[in-house]
């Protein structure tokens, strides 16, 4: 069971952001008052117990995350990016998600984009100063050429870093839709968006330290809006990487074993056929079930936007 050593309200007035002691991230956790004193099988209990009431957080916001991949799909499919942007951890995590998608649905590595507060040396080397600067925040959105057709959304777990409100700030002023994720209860001052995902995961083991519980719950978010949003728009089949990119020998094996799987032929005509396709998954697939050649199952593809299934009906 969660328990907070209460402290009152946030205190924070005409959004002065200085004293951030009442955030609930900065709060201390009951259970582990003691975490210096335990052996290190105490402390693996108490971080597993605590990380369950990361998912169960994220479980609360399962309406919110629905709303912020309802935009994310509409983005897609009307030509849009989402982009994240964040400082620290968060940013880190937004630039993980974004670089994962491209190998795992053959996504264009411009329709999902990672921003980090301090640009990419932050991803390997702490720069924390880099989040304290709002206009830099909405001169990184400009720089992309945020628009309409576009998704931003801010990573902020303790809810006050100042470059992703100036981030939000932009990207709402050039027509963006906008989503901001917080894992602190709400406080004047706070960006306006379209979406608000607040996963609610408490004070830290190790007090003040986001990149526990409230990393986790960002991972299970971001993790959820891609994965749903690219099935969505027909980047799986049943739950295939039908779209997957095979650039590796784990992930050309992969291939082979999903269109040996879906289509009932040997690996050897899997693979023949997957070369004859350029390696494209689904194009394998619908040549072998429609016995087409490359071309033409490419332009049955285009017709059905890119959805297996329903090439497959066709």
């Amino acid at each position: 069971m969660l328990r907070v050593i209460a402290r009152g309200g946030l205190g924070i007035e005409n959004g002065d952001m200085n004293d951030r002691s009442h955030l609930l991230t900065e709060q201390r956790l009951a259970e582990s008052m003691g975490l210096d004193r335990m052996s290190i099988r105490e402390a693996l209990a108490l971080m597993n117990a605590q990380d369950r009431v990361a998912v169960e957080a994220v479980g609360r916001e399962r309406e919110n995350i629905a709303q912020a991949t309802e935009l994310v799909v509409a983005a897609f499919r009307g030509g849009g990016r989402l982009i994240y942007l964040g400082a620290g951890t968060s940013g880190r995590l937004g630039v993980l998600d974004a670089s994962e998608c491209p190998p795992t649905f053959r996504a264009d590595p411009a329709m999902v984009q990672g921003i980090i507060a301090g640009g990419e040396d932050a991803m390997f080397r702490s720069q924390e100063g880099a989040e304290d600067d709002p206009e830099k925040g909405g001169a990184d959105v400009e720089a992309r050429h945020v628009g309409a057709m576009d998704v931003v959304m801010g990573i902020a777990t303790g809810g006050t870093t100042p470059y992703v409100h100036g981030a939000l700030r932009r990207a709402r002023e050039l027509g963006a839709k906008t989503v901001f994720l917080s894992c602190v209860q709400a406080f004047a001052g706070e960006p306006q968006v379209d979406v608000v995902i607040r996963p609610l995961t408490g004070p830290e083991v190790l007090t003040g330290s986001t990149r526990l519980k409230a990393g986790t719950a960002t991972k299970l978010v971001l993790n959820a809006i891609t994965t749903i949003a690219m099935v969505q728009i027909g980047k799986v089949y049943e739950n295939l990487m039908v779209d997957m990119q095979a650039s590796n020998s784990k992930l050309r094996d992969r291939a082979a074993r999903i269109v040996s799987t879906l289509t009932g032929v040997c690996r050897e005509v899997a693979v023949r056929t997957l070369d004859e396709a350029n390696g494209h998954v689904k194009l394998a697939i619908l040549m072998l079930k429609k016995n087409l050649a490359a071309g033409e199952a490419q332009r049955l593809l285009a017709e059905r936007d890119g959805h297996l299934r329903r090439a497959m009906i066709s």
